[in-house]
């Protein structure tokens, strides 16, 4: 079974359709990319899956339950987890604390649990040696590897990231997928939005293309990015 489902999902606002339709199925433990031009659509979808905008038709699914009309601390709770394209930790908490609230509030770990979990966290994604830092005072690879470490927190089953790999330096670009890999190899499933395209295809199975909110392909990486229609409307190229 499927662990998320999407059935003909769409949100307009006013005249404007953002999402038109969408349908796409995530197995347990699969990596899935999505790319398309910037207002495509892309952050919406992520807002339905999340809950924090609500579909005017269509239908999620996790494990089969509907969660459409469910709020995100909800679906949280489901499996749900999610970085945001613009870092937004708690700034006046350290990178431990801000792990902390995750764990407790997102993830519902006891008491005990949590800090053992966040120590483990912080070692895998790097931050262990900036625990006790304020983070609003990170550099920008220690701030995404901060939203990643978040949404991690709340133990997902599924991971959203959100461009997580912009505006990063090669080197950096490196680490980080690296840590993706790692996390996907435990069997965590991952939606991974992303421009840097030579970061994701090295990760993802299938690749999802987005325009003016309708899926224009859904496929294996390389024969999606090779398809002509795809490299004229997402890469600016005559077909």
């Amino acid at each position: 079974m499927p662990i998320l489902s999407l059935n003909s999902v769409s949100k307009s606002y006013g005249a404007l359709k953002v999402t038109d339709a969408v349908s796409f199925d995530l197995e347990p433990g699969e990596a899935l990319g999505i790319i398309g031009p910037n207002g495509a659509g892309k952050s919406t979808l992520f807002n339905l899956i999340t809950g924090n905008v609500r579909a005017d038709a269509g239908r999620i699914q996790i494990d089969g339950r509907d969660v459409t009309g469910e709020t995100p601390m909800q679906r949280c709770a489901s499996g749900i987890g999610r970085s945001f394209q613009i870092p937004q930790p708690f700034g006046h908490l350290s990178l431990y604390e801000n792990l902390l609230v995750a764990a407790r509030f997102g993830g519902g770990a006891t008491a005990q649990d949590a800090p053992r979990l966040c120590l483990d966290i912080l070692a895998r994604t790097g931050l262990a040696a900036a625990a006790n830092s304020l983070s609003g005072a990170l550099p920008l690879l220690q701030r995404k590897r901060l939203e990643l470490a978040r949404a991690m927190a709340t133990r997902p089953r599924v991971i959203l990231l959100d461009e997580i790999a912009g505006g990063l330096t090669d080197a950096e670009c490196v680490e980080l997928v690296a840590t993706i890999k790692s996390i996907h190899a435990e069997g965590t499933a991952i939606i991974w939005i992303e421009h840097v395209l030579h970061a994701l295809t090295s990760v993802v199975q299938r690749l999802m293309v987005l325009n003016f909110g309708r899926m224009l392909m859904l496929g294996e990486p390389g024969k999606v990015m090779s398809s002509p229609e795809v490299r004229e409307i997402y890469l600016g190229i005559e077909a």
